[in-house]
């Protein structure tokens, strides 16, 4: 007979809905995890990038004379060293691997170097000889489009209309704002960092920290003009992501080095050069207006969106599309006119970052639901709740939402939770307190609230799928499995989970997973909240197979039971080019948030005093690890609010260091009360929702809506600084 799930895991412990042990958390916790820069080989030389200091300009000569001269060098290439495409990018193939002809941001790469040591190929990359014809930049991202052409083409990437109902309706109440969203970092801790390793053959070996070995691979093999099968990766140990993976950064780089030299190269960035070497969130400007009747029934909501997407398109295009499908936030309106336009600049390419368009759009609708709050006299959890989405509401694109949709019940979570007490007499619980700035004159208390909505997984037809191979055999007279994928673990926890669920399906305790490398078929992307949804849902298939196979036995002596599976998540569809109708995304998320903020008026220092949030996860499939999620997504989110941004100016960064750019610390942090709702969603596996990223979109209107209670000020862009504040 074949035992059922119950039966099979009656035996077993850190199954589903458990929180076992992490497999790599003893090793993180005493820093002696491997990460991709503690990577070495024996005879390893060093690679660097010489990157342009200008964000646009013509390359009349490239020199590389005296570089070669430098003893211990082994290689200085440039573009006419790249042996096939000389262009990659993520959807379109825009980007130069070395710059031929022009530069189009800051820190653009022009040359590569490898030496015996770090600090000699530094001393040869500045003897490298580069005249530029310097060309005034384009950086405005509403007027990019009319300006001259970065590109052939023009300034545009995409632009997303969305058309529902009537487009010319009126309203009683008619609010109106423009808003902007600073530049992001990703800012994970684990610089970029891979090491490359020739073979024999012409192939080459590479170890890197990257969120898609696939598509790394795909471009890395188009540039070198090998075949796919003649380059492999695996994956190294990644200090965090957040999307700033996605793009390739120093992968072909270090591929060329050692193919040139014949010797493994290894390269790493250091924190600077890491603030140029990958994409960041888009900044944006958005215009709304939304219109109700005097029952606070939203009649009507309009939009113009734009989206910097700086020198190189990276994901913009799918960026764009969700900024737009999901702009009207998780509430009902059957009116719509959406237009997004995402464009090119010469600022700082941008892609891929936790939340992805949602995260701009969140900002500025829950903005202006605050606003009609206020113009009806309710409360800004009443007006939400008013016209909050449910199972069965139908999106601006005409997508029918088919699974929970409890928005009205997260606000109400988050509402009902009791307050902090009062504003603190101890000052080091002050805003700027520890700095002895203030005694609490000057400090008063706000209260915000924000929900917000993700789509999961990749959309608008994208063949979106994951591979997993399940191994069991008989390991000193026990049943032992292995699950190999590959699918990124970057930091999230999905080697745990695909132990849980082989744990689960297989009722065999001793769960190994395998390194992930491009030797099994492709795990797509770890973005769009999505692994544990696809490479779940193809662990748990292919345990299917396995366990036919097992048919309730406990011994199978020296037999494998191997099997590998590809699994899809249900079809989307294209959103139609000219009403953006269409079923585009697979899964919505939700997350609400409430803050409760003190503000030094005199100083312009914020301090978060608490950040509670209800979310509905579908099931917590590890509910510590969900509750993880949360709390991260919510720090980058407070990032947002109050103190991340990358600063340009005439498309130059102004602040790449830690120094400059500041991130939340644990001291940043506040206590979080946390409800995670688990409504199952009957279209994806075990009911599961994708949990990283709808924190990040609520928490930072939350954020801001709190400080706007406590000054009284209108508070347009993120992230609010000092100045915006005190008028200084």
């Amino acid at each position: 007979m074949t035992l059922t799930p119950a039966e099979l895991t009656s035996a077993v412990s850190g199954g589903i809905g458990t929180s076992p042990q992490r497999p790599d958390g003893n090793l993180k916790v005493r820093g002696e995890f491997a990460y991709a820069s503690d990577l070495w080989h024996e005879d390893m030389i060093w690679g660097a990038t010489l990157r342009s200091p200008h964000p646009y300009a013509r390359i009349t000569s490239v020199d590389i004379t005296e570089a070669l001269k430098v003893p211990g060098v082994y290689a200085v290439l440039t573009h006419s060293d790249v042996p096939g495409r000389n262009l990659y990018g993520l959807e379109h193939k825009d980007q130069p691997v070395l710059a031929v002809d022009v530069v189009r941001y800051q820190g653009e790469p022009i040359a590569l170097v490898g030496a015996d040591h770090p600090e000699t190929a530094l001393r040869a990359m500045k003897k490298i000889v580069v005249t530029y014809d310097v060309l005034e930049p384009v950086v405005d991202m509403e007027t990019a489009v009319d300006d001259t052409p970065l590109h052939p083409g023009g300034n545009l990437v995409r632009h997303v209309p969305i058309r529902r109902g009537a487009q010319d309706v009126t309203a009683d109440v008619v609010v109106t704002g423009r808003y902007e969203v600073g530049m992001q970092d990703q800012a994970f801790l684990g610089p970029e960092s891979g090491l490359a390793v020739p073979a024999v053959d012409g192939s080459v070996d590479l170890y890197i920290a990257t969120q898609w070995l696939h598509v790394d691979r795909d471009q890395i093999a188009a540039a070198l003009g090998l075949p796919q099968e003649q380059v492999r990766l695996t994956l190294s140990g990644v200090g965090g992501a957040f999307g700033g993976r996605e793009d390739l950064s120093m992968q072909v780089h270090a591929c060329l080095l050692a193919l040139h030299t014949g010797k493994p190269v290894k390269m790493v960035y250091n924190r600077e050069e890491s603030f140029y070497g990958h994409v960041h969130r888009h900044p944006a400007v958005l215009y709304y207006e939304h219109g109700a009747d005097h029952t606070g029934k939203l009649v009507y909501v309009r939009t113009r969106m734009y989206l910097d997407g700086g020198a190189y398109a990276s994901s913009t295009p799918a960026v764009v599309a969700n900024a737009a499908t999901l702009g009207v936030g998780p509430y009902e309106v059957d009116n719509v006119t959406v237009d997004a336009y995402g464009v090119y600049t010469n600022n700082p390419p941008c892609g891929a970052m936790r939340g992805f368009g949602a995260v701009q759009a969140g900002f500025a609708y829950e903005s202006q639901m605050d606003k009609l709050a206020e113009a009806l006299g309710m409360s800004p959890v009443d007006v939400r709740v008013r016209n909050a989405m449910t199972e069965g509401s139908v999106m601006p694109t005409g997508q029918v939402v088919d699974s929970a949709a409890p928005v009205a019940q997260l606000l109400k979570l988050v509402q009902d939770k009791p307050l902090p007490a009062g504003t603190s007499s101890d000052i080091r619980e002050l805003p700027g307190g520890v700095s002895n700035t203030t005694h609490g004159e000057g400090v008063v208390r706000g209260v915000g609230y924000a929900v917000g909505i993700k789509n999961i997984c990749f959309s608008e037809g994208y063949d979106d799928y994951s591979t997993a191979r399940v191994r069991v055999s008989m390991v000193n007279g026990s049943l032992a499995a292995s699950v190999h994928t590959a699918a990124c673990e970057v930091g999230q926890g999905l080697v745990t989970i695909m132990q849980q669920i082989v744990r689960t399906e297989l009722g065999i305790q001793r769960v190994t997973v395998l390194p992930m490398d491009t030797t099994i078929g492709n795990g797509g992307s770890t973005s769009a909240s999505r692994q544990t949804y696809v490479t779940g849902g193809a662990v748990k298939a292919a345990c299917a197979v396995v366990r036919s196979r097992l048919d309730g036995r406990t011994d199978i002596g020296s037999e494998v039971i191997d099997e590998t599976v590809e699994w899809r998540h249900r079809a989307t569809e294209p959103l139609d080019p000219e009403t953006g109708q269409g079923n585009a995304h697979v899964q919505y998320g939700f997350a609400a948030h409430r803050a409760v903020v003190d503000v030094d008026v005199e100083l312009g220092l914020v301090r978060v005093v608490s950040l509670d949030c209800a979310q509905d996860v579908g099931r917590a499939l590890n509910p510590q690890a969900v509750v993880g999620q949360i709390q991260g997504g919510s720090a980058q989110g407070l990032g947002l609010a109050v103190m991340e941004e990358i600063q340009t100016s005439g498309g130059k960064v102004r602040n790449p260091s830690f120094t400059d750019y500041l991130i939340p610390t644990v001291l940043d942090m506040p206590p979080m009360s946390i409800d995670v709702l688990e409504l199952a969603d009957p279209h994806a596996p075990y009911g599961i929702r994708g949990v990283g990223e709808p924190p990040t979109i609520s928490s930072t209107p939350a954020i801001v809506a709190a400080i706007r209670a406590a000054t009284g000020l209108a508070l347009t862009r993120v992230p609010v600084r000092p100045e915006h504040l005190t008028g200084t």
